[in-house]
């Protein structure tokens, strides 16, 4: 049985240039969803949401394979926004920040796939049980750039994409800002984590 790494499959969405920000186009995918609020280091929300997103993510790869299509359960990837953007880019001040966290799940799991592996999972445990969800998402035109190191040292180069390359190439926001941990935080050490940083952009219409 061939198993499929997405990664691999679409390396122009999971393999950006570290120097550059690069422009993609995403297609509408699959996610199952945790939706919260808070410091991701200090809020049990947050943990929570991993936790069942993982548990319900690994119980659909365990049906899809049983079924004769496996493939390795993407990297866990995350919305954030705050209503003073200023304090996810500049100050840092996470207590304020929202977040929507998720799993990315493949095109041929249905909606009753997702129910029972669900199901299945909440006989354990399942923390967010009540607040997981399956929904499409759409992103279209993004940029994105590979960010080598801490979480924290994220700010300047966000800086730079929202106030110089975003508005020297002619966009504008379209959207949520979009993380994708490609590393493990408990296994990978701070400064050799690689992150994902994409934004969904549009361009701004000039008018004559």
């Amino acid at each position: 049985m061939t198993k499929i790494d997405f990664k691999k499959e679409w390396n122009h969405l999971y393999q950006p240039s570290k120097k550059d920000f690069q422009v993609v186009e995403v297609p509408p995918l699959n996610f199952l969803m945790v939706d919260g609020h808070g410091d991701p280091n200090s809020a049990p929300e947050y943990a929570a949401a991993v936790e069942t997103l993982y548990g319900v993510a690994y119980k659909i790869k365990f049906f899809s394979k049983k079924g004769g299509r496996d493939y390795v359960v993407p990297p866990l990837e995350g919305l954030w926004w705050a209503e003073d953007m200023d304090s996810f880019s500049t100050s840092r001040d996470k207590s304020q920040w929202d977040w929507t966290m998720m799993i990315m799940t493949p095109d041929w799991i249905s909606e009753k796939d997702y129910q029972l592996a669900r199901e299945e999972a909440a006989k354990k445990d399942l923390p967010a049980g009540d607040k997981i969800r399956l929904e499409r998402y759409q992103e279209g035109l993004c940029a994105q750039v590979l960010h080598l190191g801490s979480y924290d040292e994220e700010g300047p180069i966000l800086s730079r994409l929202h106030n110089e390359w975003m508005p020297e190439n002619g966009f504008t926001f379209n959207g949520k800002h979009h993380e994708i941990y490609l590393s493990d935080p408990r296994r990978v050490a701070p400064e050799k984590l690689k992150t994902i940083l994409r934004q969904p952009i549009r361009k701004i219409l000039v008018r004559d």
